[in-house]
């Protein structure tokens, strides 16, 4: 290990919270690097590409993979170290108040602090509980919606009753030539003005209801027809279906923390214990974004900014105490005034 291998801040996670982070502590100058498990950054939004995506000041309402674009330009603009396709499995300390962070492949990683921006784990979409469903997944069953055109004049059934369902589904609508909504609980989960959109288009919605049978074409290797079942009446309806959609959530891995000896402290299945400046239990160790929950916490991509501020401006006291409690703005910051038209160039082009 030489100095050159030292950073003062190494990031654990490539999603909204952890790219910010990225930006923001270089912003506040400190020698960075985020590492990201999937071969490309992004986090969840990487899931839904197409969704749009509401909640962010300034920003009109955008596909996801576009938010992406622009997070991942504003991460590169000091020039941070980058590292996809590495999938940190274990934290522990080392000497000289370091922490090794080891990756699946052997490699270590050393760094003054770490910051956990690893969102509800890595992620997977959980299964469509009925036999023989995988077999569909190369043809017409999916967990995800990679290409709207892919949809257009058919007729898709979509199962599940949260936002992501139903963004699907009110999307679907205008492309689609029918749109099922499945769902087996009596009341959407949704925002309430994309519900109140469902509840005022062509979507057809079956509520209190599941998935019971895929029936398949002569081949075998495709859906031709799902059959539900209505759990109060139990009658049961056969829907002609060109394309399914399963949104069931996800299952999360959590590895990570399970393999660690710095002792983090987790308060629920998801989340890290730390306050809302993201001060971890452990000196050093720094969270934003989904992986924390606190009094006032907000679950969107907007509360991970304001995380991703906190943390770092607490991150930055951490390895220079004398340092400002946070960063100047940024617009009368010498320091920064030299990518002031970098920047205008990637958010206003």
């Amino acid at each position: 290990m030489t100095q050159a291998d030292i950073y003062d801040v190494t990031i654990i996670g490539g999603g909204p919270a952890g790219l910010f982070s990225t930006f923001y502590s270089g912003l506040r100058e400190m020698k960075t690097k985020i590492v990201e498990a999937s071969p490309q950054l992004g986090g969840k939004l990487n899931v839904y590409t197409e969704k749009i995506i509401w909640d962010i000041g300034a920003l009109p309402p955008s596909p996801a993979g576009k938010v992406i674009e622009h997070l991942v330009e504003q991460a590169k603009v000091f020039n941070p170290t980058i590292l996809t396709n590495t999938k940190i499995i274990s934290i522990d300390r080392g000497t000289q108040d370091l922490f090794i962070l080891t990756a699946e492949n052997g490699d270590k990683h050393f760094t003054k602090a770490i910051m956990l921006a690893t969102g509800y784990g890595i992620l997977n979409p959980r299964k469509l509980a009925i036999e023989g469903a995988e077999k569909y997944e190369v043809s017409n069953l999916s967990y995800t919606i990679q290409g709207l055109e892919k949809m257009r004049d058919k007729i898709v059934v979509i199962s599940g009753g949260g936002d992501s369902a139903i963004d699907w589904a009110n999307l679907l609508e205008p492309i689609a030539k029918q749109v099922h909504l499945i769902y087996r609980q009596g009341e959407l989960k949704g925002h309430e003005s994309e519900v109140t959109r469902l509840n005022n288009n062509s979507v057809m919605l079956h509520l209190d209801s599941e998935i019971i049978e895929l029936t398949a074409n002569e081949d075998g290797d495709k859906i031709t027809k799902v059959i539900i079942k209505q759990k109060d009446t139990l009658v049961e309806q056969t829907i002609l279906v060109d394309e399914v959609v399963i949104n069931h959530g996800f299952e999360s891995e959590h590895e990570l923390f399970e393999n660690s000896s710095v002792g983090l402290e987790k308060i629920e299945t998801h989340y890290v214990a730390a306050n809302s400046y993201g001060e971890t239990q452990v000196k050093g160790i720094y969270a934003a974004g989904d992986i924390v929950s606190y009094d006032g916490k907000v679950h969107l991509i907007a509360g991970a900014f304001h995380d991703a501020v906190n943390a770092v401006n607490q991150i930055k006291m951490y390895i220079e105490p004398s340092a400002f409690n946070r960063a100047r703005v940024s617009s009368h910051n010498d320091k920064f005034s030299d990518k002031n038209q970098e920047l205008v160039k990637i958010f206003f082009a």
